[in-house]
């Protein structure tokens, strides 16, 4: 979480843009990691990332704190700019147009695995999942985001979010035998 978030919250909703700003910049990478997975294509996240974070600025006067950090908020705009980013129809792109080292992911890190399984092996099975099981994965393991805010960003219980997390490890498990 950022130091000062909820001052700089508060500011922002005053319509302070340089608070906004310092809001942009530190979230500004993760959403895009977040948006570029789930889209596999840069211009698109790029544009969609545009988007998001004008949809906040636009509403940051609506937000309201509930006990979870900023971000939280941040991500469901991000989901929701996805999901209408596909109800529209928007070709598929292929998944191999995405290397860890574009997602912010040392890559010296996937190279050294002990494991058989390429990177974009696990991109492709992930995008099998059903979008809420992406959404949890994604979140938890690329974002390294705690339970609780998955589930405030996805409106859903904590409980509901380790069992969908759940699920979907064992689903992806059987997917890469």
């Amino acid at each position: 979480m950022l130091e000062g978030e909820k001052n700089l919250v508060e500011l922002a909703q005053r319509g302070d843009p340089e608070a906004f700003g310092s809001l942009y910049e530190y979230y500004l990478p993760k959403i895009y990691r977040f948006i570029l997975i789930k889209v596999s294509h840069k211009e698109q996240a790029e544009d969609l990332t545009h988007l998001t974070f004008l949809k906040a600025w636009e509403n940051v006067g609506s937000y309201k704190h509930k006990g979870h950090p900023f971000s939280s908020w941040l991500y469901r705009i991000a989901r929701n700019a996805v999901i209408d980013h596909y109800r529209r129809g928007v070709p598929q792109i292929s998944l191999e147009d995405i290397s860890a080292e574009a997602l912010g992911i040392d890559n010296s890190l996937v190279e050294g695995a002990d494991s058989k399984i390429l990177w974009e092996d696990l991109l492709g099975a992930i995008r099998t999942l059903k979008e809420i099981e992406q959404d949890v994965l994604i979140m938890r393991f690329v974002e390294d985001l705690p339970h609780q805010e998955i589930a405030a960003a996805m409106d859903k219980t904590e409980g509901a979010v380790k069992v969908i997390q759940h699920r979907a490890l064992k689903q992806l498990i059987e997917l890469l035998k």
